[in-house]
């Protein structure tokens, strides 16, 4: 049975035998005896994208008081997520995902903590995830931005829409309209100053 650890575009937390290709965490927000989750879904503003194999280190997932272990198809769902690039792991990945972030509002690269702080603002409505509306047409959208369109999420690449499932991304189509957006507004900045997420071999 998997666990209750994957994390679909939407910022839900469920129980999905895809394991996806980046893990990440927002704290500990599991009870290890268990293996299961608390009521809470964030416990740090820090809300990461990590390699899951890294320095040859071997973790057990959930197993421990350390962070909760939450895996992503790929960095568009984490990034829509509400994710960012860990500097551990990471950090080529960060220091682009900081630079184009600079770029995009103009700004002096930020700290980690500044980023997160408008990340948590953008990601959550209260409990729940925040939806942003769509000021112009999809195909002004970066490539890597995910939309919500009847219920389901769509992951955007070379104008075409690609639906994300539980098994990975069906084939693509083409989208002319969407109720709202699922990546974080300064996400999307940053994706069109440049920044470029690893995508899941499905969607090829």
């Amino acid at each position: 049975m998997p666990l209750q650890n994957r994390v679909t575009p939407f910022g839900e937390i469920v129980a999905l035998p895809q394991r996806g290709l980046f893990t990440g965490n927002r704290g500990i927000i599991h009870d290890p005896a268990t293996r299961t989750l608390l009521p809470k879904r964030w416990a740090s503003r820090a809300w990461l994208i990590c390699l899951c194999d890294f320095g040859g280190r071997r973790r057990s997932v959930m197993g421990g008081r350390s962070w909760t272990e939450l895996f992503f198809l790929d960095e568009a769902v984490a990034l829509a997520a509400g994710h960012r690039p860990c500097f551990f792991c990471r950090r080529e990945a960060a220091q682009r995902f900081r630079t184009c972030w600079a770029a995009a509002k103009n700004t002096a690269p930020p700290s980690a903590g500044a980023m997160d702080a408008t990340l948590h603002a953008e990601r959550l409505d209260r409990r729940h995830k925040r939806l942003h509306p769509i000021t112009g047409p999809l195909a002004a959208l970066p490539d890597g931005a995910i939309i919500a369109a009847s219920g389901q999420a769509f992951t955007l690449r070379a104008g075409l829409a690609h639906r994300w499932t539980a098994e990975g991304y069906a084939p693509p189509h083409r989208l002319d309209r969407a109720e709202a957006l699922l990546t974080p507004p300064s996400t999307i900045m940053t994706l069109h100053a440049g920044y470029r997420p690893i995508f899941h071999p499905s969607i090829d």
